[in-house]
């Protein structure tokens, strides 16, 4: 359920009085009021390398500002880490399809005691010989064998060269894909920190009918013991305050939650006291334009329509590399060598050659790799189009957010002026003897939701920006 709903049906069982916020009964936390909005970054961000701060005594817990958790997610987020370690990978892959492109040079060095025996074919013996003998010989000779070689591939029809340059172009995919994971986790930290900021606001508005009602508690003893009122204005003045009370520890209890929840949005492995600045999410440059005029930039800085871009060219030139294979290859070569049973007195040669390979038939291998990577081809140009509509698509959502929201607070703070104005009325009534408990309980009320719906509609605003920015492919 949402949380804010929550937050405001128990905001409702509380009767609120009027007056300004005053400060909390002994026990209860620091009531911040309602923030009003600031642009991010007021906050300094911690520089790279810094850890997550040390768990401060209790009552000194440090105010953490949106930048300074944005950085810290960029430092310490897993899936970040995780990304980061893919894009390195997918770089080592295509360093290693370089290698076939390049000279290979070898060396080797060998010594193999083997024995004298000799048999050879009859065809082969000297005209003098017509007998072997079939004796054994046991007597040994070493031989020892000094070698250094070179090969070069000189052309194959483009198919070693077209997978190292797909393999390259897959890399940068790989690093657009990392840019998403960095949006996403960016996105989910705003959106963590704007809830915690606004439950934090929730419980300055709980804190303050809590306060509201202690005070009207002694008023309307007062009324009583005086006999002006009668015993049951009383009794629903405590029952009064004992809803808020409990509506206050809820609050802090949700405030409690978000907390944890932006911790772990922020990659940290523990909890440390902290309490959230009174800062949100300030405009989005060109949050008032329309959205054909916001689209070409989005499609031109999205990283998804990017990666898949990248893909799609990458795939472009594994089809041609795989129609390589209908075509020969050709590579040269070049030896030398030193050999013989006398360390001391070896024999030399070199040699060089020049090869030639052509597979005329492989049992139709080379057409069906051809036919599955034109397949591929097509499904990442289909992916291309919905992506691409998947991106229009945010970008309109995210821009009916905001200016719905933007409606929104606009109509709250006028529904919460009226409540207040409501309210103070009941109270003067009540004063005079004019109006009833019940008649107050309910002004309070009113005043209560009203001021738990401008939050809910300021939190709108900021996670719709938050939104926005993301759907624009915006840090």
């Amino acid at each position: 359920m949402n949380p804010f709903l929550l937050a405001a049906a128990a905001v409702t069982t509380a009767a609120v009085g009027a007056g300004a916020p005053s400060p909390a009964s002994p026990g209860a936390s620091a009531a911040a009021p309602v923030p009003s909005t600031v642009t991010v970054g007021s906050a300094p961000a911690t520089p790279p390398g810094v850890s997550p701060p040390a768990v401060a005594p209790r009552g000194s817990a440090r105010v953490l500002g949106l930048a300074e958790a944005e950085n810290f997610a960029e430092l310490h987020q897993p899936s970040l880490t995780v990304a980061r370690a893919t894009t390195d990978v997918s770089r080592a892959r295509a360093d290693q399809t370089l290698a076939p492109l390049l000279p290979q040079v070898n060396a080797q060095a060998s010594y193999q005691r083997q024995t004298e025996n000799f048999a050879a074919r009859s065809s082969t013996l000297p005209s003098s010989v017509n007998s072997q003998s079939s004796k054994a010989n046991f007597d040994t000779v070493g031989v020892y064998n000094f070698g250094l070689g070179a090969s070069e591939l000189v052309y194959d029809f483009g198919q070693t060269y077209g997978v190292h340059h797909a393999a390259s172009v897959n890399a940068e995919a790989t690093k657009q894909s990392e840019f998403t994971t960095l949006l996403g986790v960016l996105f989910n930290v705003r959106s963590a920190y704007l809830q915690a900021w606004a439950q934090k606001a929730l419980v300055a508005v709980d804190q303050v009918t809590l306060t509201n009602d202690q005070r009207h508690l002694e008023q309307v003893e007062g009324f009583v013991n005086a006999g002006s009122r009668p015993e049951i204005d009383l009794a629903q003045s405590r029952a009064d305050l004992a809803n808020a009370e409990l509506a206050l520890v809820n609050a802090r209890g949700a405030y409690d939650s978000a907390r944890a929840q932006l911790v772990q949005a922020m990659g940290l492995d523990a909890m440390f006291d902290f309490e959230v600045a009174d800062e949100a999410v300030g405009p989005v440059d060109g949050e008032d334009l329309p959205a054909d005029r916001l689209m070409p930039s989005a499609l031109a800085a999205r990283p998804e329509i990017l990666a898949l871009g990248k893909q799609l060219q990458a795939q472009e030139l594994t089809v041609r590399a795989d129609k390589g294979g209908y075509g020969p290859s050709l590579s040269v070569s070049a030896n030398a060598s030193e050999n013989g049973a006398d360390i001391t007195s070896l024999t030399w040669n070199v040699s060089a050659g020049a090869t030639l390979q052509w597979q005329l038939f492989q049992g139709g291998l080379t057409r069906a790799v051809v036919r599955g990577a034109v397949a591929n081809e097509s499904l990442i140009r289909a992916e291309l189009v919905q992506e691409r509509q998947q991106v229009q698509l945010d970008v309109v959502q995210a821009l009916l957010g905001v200016r719905g929201a933007k409606v929104a607070i606009t109509t709250a703070q006028e529904v919460e002026t009226n409540t207040k104005e409501q309210l103070r009325l009941a109270e003067g009534r009540y004063r005079a003897g004019a109006g009833s408990i019940i008649e107050l309980q309910d002004a309070q009320v009113a005043d209560s939701s009203a001021a738990a719906q401008v939050v809910q509609a300021e939190y709108s605003l900021y996670v719709a920006r938050a939104s926005l920015k993301k759907a624009l492919g915006r840090r």
